[in-house]
């Protein structure tokens, strides 16, 4: 007789595995422990086979015979329910392997242990907070340009529009990795250029939180490319003159006993001679170059002997430590980098800082930029800020700051 609900609840487990057959195969197996399994018996190819169904009341009697009847279907049509199952099984796990958190989170964990703790951080929580939730489940091969552009344009339209340029960018970088790894045929995102509103435009990217600062310096430090690279990061904070002053440094321009680097005219951009006060620390990074590129002409000395090392050689090197340079921090970013911090952090006077950055000042006489006004102060604003870099690197800042005369430098 077929099997009742009735039936079925008013079974009792025994002290061995017992069969209730309902009809055409289907059965309901009752464990000695109470449980009651269904169970579906077949014949595909001449072999008898069995396939699980669910457990009783969880899968009731009728949900059982329709799951019964659709393997009959696919017995008569040829497919064996088995075989079918254990496919979908294996497309469900491929799926979760290549949903877009999958591949994206893959990505991530190849790529952030050569960035920044802070912008490792920003970029997972990016990706958790605007992307994973309306695009982590879905495979990434199958998501096209309108279901990205649909996701980014709902973080513009809470006026976060860098965030949502930011946010197209990470999905590019996890869509090209998907197609070197085989889960996508190509990048979508391509197909987006134009389809936000541009960025506010005008000025370098510049770091210039203190905490973010801090971990640029250490990313700097654990930079694993050349030391005549690796010098230029270190001393670009510390001077920060433009990125072709630097680059175009050379040997005879530095008096290390006077701890002064004279800049020529001709190679600044208003024409006129400057002086860069040296700290310490900036002493320390040309001595420890020195034995490698002194007997050339320039610093930082290129492939070439007679030229300057090239001036991508900077950004490209950010960019290896995870930077974007268009949006977060370029190597001409260290001067609105100094700009900003020396006179909100530390307090110093903004003609002191224009003066060093070798920009014209107007005074009250008219007169414009003059190469050695303020450089007593100057000098000591270098040493201050290298010291503070330095607190910045270690992960401590200065809590109050001293009091300052009318230059903004200590008075003590």
């Amino acid at each position: 007789m077929p099997l009742t609900d009735t039936a079925i609840k008013a079974l009792k487990p025994e002290s061995k595995a017992r069969k209730y057959a309902d009809e055409k195969g289907l059965f309901l197996l009752v464990q000695p422990t109470g449980g009651k399994l269904w169970r579906f018996k077949y014949r595909f190819d001449g072999k008898e086979k069995l396939i699980a169904f669910g457990v009783y009341p969880e899968v009731g009697l009728k949900a059982a015979r329709e799951k019964r009847d659709e393997a009959r279907r696919l017995i008569a049509s040829g497919a064996d329910p088995s075989e079918k199952r254990k496919a979908a099984k294996v497309a469900r796990a491929d799926a979760v392997s290549n949903s877009f958190e999958a591949v994206a989170r893959e990505w991530f964990s190849m790529q952030s242990p050569g960035w920044a703790p802070t912008h490792a951080e920003k970029i997972i929580q990016r990706l958790e907070k605007d992307v994973f939730p309306w695009l982590g489940n879905r495979p990434i091969g199958e998501l096209s340009a309108p279901d990205l552009l649909t996701t980014v344009r709902r973080i513009e339209a809470r006026g976060a529009l860098d965030t949502s340029h930011r946010a197209l960018q990470n999905c590019g970088q996890i869509f090209r990795y998907a197609v070197a790894t085989g889960r996508a045929d190509r990048d979508p995102t391509r197909d987006l250029r134009g389809a936000l509103p541009p960025r506010r435009t005008g000025h370098f990217a510049a770091i210039t939180e203190p905490s973010e600062v801090g971990a640029l310096l250490r990313a700097i430090d654990g930079f694993k490319g050349t030391l005549i690279v690796q010098s230029a990061l270190k001393l670009g904070p510390l001077v920060f003159v433009r990125p072709g002053e630097l680059r175009k440094a050379e040997w005879s321009e530095f008096d290390f006993a006077k701890a002064e680097w004279r800049i020529p005219a001709e190679r600044m951009k208003g024409k006129r001679e400057h002086f860069v006060p040296l700290s310490l620390q900036a002493v320390a990074i040309l001595q420890d170059l020195q034995p490698l590129t002194g007997k050339r002409k320039h610093v930082f000395a290129g492939r070439d002997p007679n030229k300057p090392m090239s001036e991508a050689a900077v950004n490209a090197a950010l960019r290896r430590m995870g930077y974007d340079t268009k949006t977060e921090h370029t190597g001409h970013g260290f001067r609105a980098m100094a700009r900003t911090i020396l006179h909100e952090e530390l307090g110093i006077d903004r003609d002191v800082i224009e003066h060093q950055l070798a920009h014209r000042v107007q005074d009250p006489l008219g007169t414009a930029y003059n190469r050695t006004k303020f450089l007593k102060e100057r000098k000591a604003m270098m040493q201050r800020w290298a010291d503070y870099l330095d607190k910045l690197k270690k992960g401590t800042e200065v809590a109050t700051l001293p009091a300052r005369d009318v230059a903004g430098l200590e008075t003590n």
